[in-house]
């Protein structure tokens, strides 16, 4: 088993309202009834080779003295907190640069909403968070804790108005197994002010948008795509779009070398295992909530209502690792951090 042990957050009920499909027969785990629950999740765990710097706009991340990721507060897109750039192995850039960063050569200018490696959702209460459509914003609200590889923050989820949403807590941890990086995201949406309805959209939502070296098909006037899906179920490329799955993966050349970057979906996530908006062009994302558009369901399947005070956790693991699915064993990791999750869980309940 590897040695990364991941943070664990525990829901303590189900109690909001699911839209009643086949893939949401047991969904709730990780909504609760009350805003206590969102605390901070706990960790174990501590990198020595992870370095954390905090500045006025960002939390610079290293690993061993040299560049991995950044974490940015503020900037003039439309979106809130982001990573950017994403290293991979040998410090391999894996996403797009533009719009967060310089246009470089080669990189398309398509969906402008796509920010490196981001965390929202089309339709919230009908505000469309993912494009920014009308003024739709995430903004930091607060830095509780950087340190000991984690980054913990508050942000405010604001409708075109100025009016709050919704909040949410965010918690991220970085680690290291050998050159590859290790990313656990989790945040925790409130129904802070008011009931919170999360529509049935594709547009969503824990997500990256990849370099086009990293597409599963050629861009015209663009670099070779080398890029491949592959996740848990054994689907590949464009068959991996809108299918459930514990985890997926996308491999491909950048720079010369062989990397890939996997997403887990934790087993309490909502409808785990999650739906994948794995586009051809760049974009990979985990959405547990666009039934219609994934699967053919009626409008309106995938909608989740939380009562006001209720919560909503969202857990996965990125893995940016050296090869493809098979050399980086993307599988038997994804055993390995789930069998943890459940020892932990054991633990919790003696």
């Amino acid at each position: 088993m590897h040695g990364f042990r991941p943070f664990v957050l525990f829901a303590l009920s189900a109690a909001a309202s699911v839209a009643p499909t086949p893939l949401a027969a047991a969904p709730a785990a990780a909504i609760v009834a009350a805003e206590a629950a969102a605390a901070d999740p706990v960790t174990d765990v501590t990198d020595a080779r992870i370095e954390l710097e905090q500045l006025e706009d960002r939390v610079v991340v290293t690993l061993d003295g040299k560049p991995f990721t950044e974490f940015l507060f503020r900037k003039e897109g439309k979106h809130g907190p982001v990573l950017f750039p994403l290293l991979g192995p040998g410090g391999v850039p894996l996403t797009r640069s533009w719009p967060v960063g310089p246009l470089l050569p080669g990189e398309p200018q398509d969906h402008p909403h796509h920010e490196s490696f981001w965390c929202n959702h089309g339709d919230v209460n009908g505000h469309d968070f993912w494009t920014g459509r009308g003024g739709a914003r995430v903004e930091m609200e607060a830095v509780d804790h950087v340190g000991d590889g984690q980054i913990a923050v508050r942000c405010r989820w604001l409708a075109p108005d100025g009016s709050v949403v919704c909040t949410d807590r965010r918690k991220i941890v970085f680690a290291a197994e050998g050159d590859d990086r290790i990313i656990d995201h989790t945040i925790t949406i409130v129904a802070s002010h008011g009931p919170l309805v999360f529509g049935d959209t594709k547009e969503g939502t824990m997500a990256v948008r990849v370099r086009p070296e990293l597409n599963t098909k050629q861009a015209k006037n663009g670099p070779a795509a080398t890029g491949h899906y592959l996740n848990a179920n054994g689907d590949r490329d464009a068959d991996a779009w809108g299918k459930p799955a514990a985890w997926v993966d996308l491999s491909g050349t950048l720079d010369g070398k062989s990397v890939g970057i996997a997403c887990f979906d934790h087993p309490r996530n909502l409808r785990h295992p999650s739906m994948w908006h794995a586009r051809d062009y760049g974009l990979f994302a985990a959405n547990p909530f666009g039934l219609h558009d994934f699967t053919g369901a009626a409008e309106g399947s995938g909608r989740v209502t939380l009562a006001p005070g209720q919560t909503l956790t969202l857990e996965h693991r990125w893995i940016l690792h050296a090869g493809d699915a098979a050399a980086a064993r993307v599988a038997d990791r994804y055993a390995d951090w789930v069998s943890v999750q459940s020892e932990a869980l054991d633990r919790s309940r003696r």
